[in-house]
C-alpha cells in the first residue's frame, strides 16, 4: 500500500520559469538567430495589438446599441472570432520560431499601440471608428513586418502576416467602414 495518495495533485510547488521572455530556443529552422529574433519581436507587437483589437470587438459587441444593434452585434462577434483565431496563429508562430509569445492582459496593456477605450459605452460611430483605427495599427505593423521578414528570409512569418493578418483585417475594415457611410437608415420620401 502506498504511503501517500498518488491521486492527490501536488499543487504546492515552487514556480519556476524555464525560458525567459526575449530569448530564443535553438531550433533547426534554417533561419539565422537575428531573423528569428526580429520576427519574434515583430510578431509579439502584432500579437499585442491583435489581442487588443479582438477584445475591442467583444467590448463593442456587448455595448452595441441603436437601430442597427442586431446586425452589428452579430458582425462584431464574427470579427471577434476571426481575431481570436489570428491571435492563436501569431502566438504559435512565435513559439515555433523558438521565442516566447506574450499571453496575459497586463502584457497586452503594456505593449499595445492601440488607444485604450473608456470603460463606459460609446456611441456607434465612435465604437466603429475606434475599431477602424485599431485595424490601421495592426495593418501598418503587418505590412512593415512582412517586408522585414521577407528581407531576412523568414518566409513563414511573411506568409502569416500577408496571407492571414493582412488578408483577414482588410475585409474587416471594409465591413466596418461601410457602416460609417453617411446614408439614411430609412428614406424620407
Amino acid at each position: 500500500m502506498a504511503a501517500t495518495d498518488e491521486a492527490q495533485p501536488q499543487y504546492k510547488i515552487d514556480y519556476r520559469e524555464i525560458q525567459p521572455f526575449g530569448t530564443l530556443k535553438e531550433l533547426p529552422l534554417g533561419l539565422s538567430d537575428n531573423a528569428r529574433k526580429q520576427s519574434v519581436s515583430i510578431l509579439n507587437q502584432v500579437l499585442a495589438d491583435t489581442m487588443m483589437l479582438r477584445d475591442l470587438y467583444k467590448k463593442h459587441h456587448w455595448q452595441m446599441s441603436g437601430a442597427t444593434f442586431y446586425q452589428l452585434h452579430l458582425l462584431l462577434d464574427t470579427h471577434y472570432d476571426k481575431q481570436a483565431e489570428l491571435v492563436d496563429m501569431v502566438a504559435e508562430r512565435i513559439q515555433a520560431l523558438g521565442g516566447i509569445s506574450i499571453a496575459t492582459p497586463h502584457d497586452v496593456a503594456e505593449m499595445t499601440r492601440i488607444q485604450r477605450p473608456p470603460k463606459g459605452r460609446e456611441d456607434v460611430p465612435t465604437m466603429l471608428a475606434r475599431l477602424l483605427e485599431a485595424h490601421r495599427v495592426v495593418l501598418e505593423q503587418a505590412h512593415e513586418g512582412a517586408k522585414a521578414a521577407d528581407e531576412s528570409g523568414d518566409d513563414g512569418t511573411n506568409d502569416l502576416l500577408v496571407s492571414d493578418i493582412i488578408r483577414s483585417n482588410e475585409p474587416q475594415v471594409w465591413f466596418i467602414g461601410e457602416h460609417l457611410a453617411a446614408t439614411a437608415l430609412q428614406r424620407a420620401d
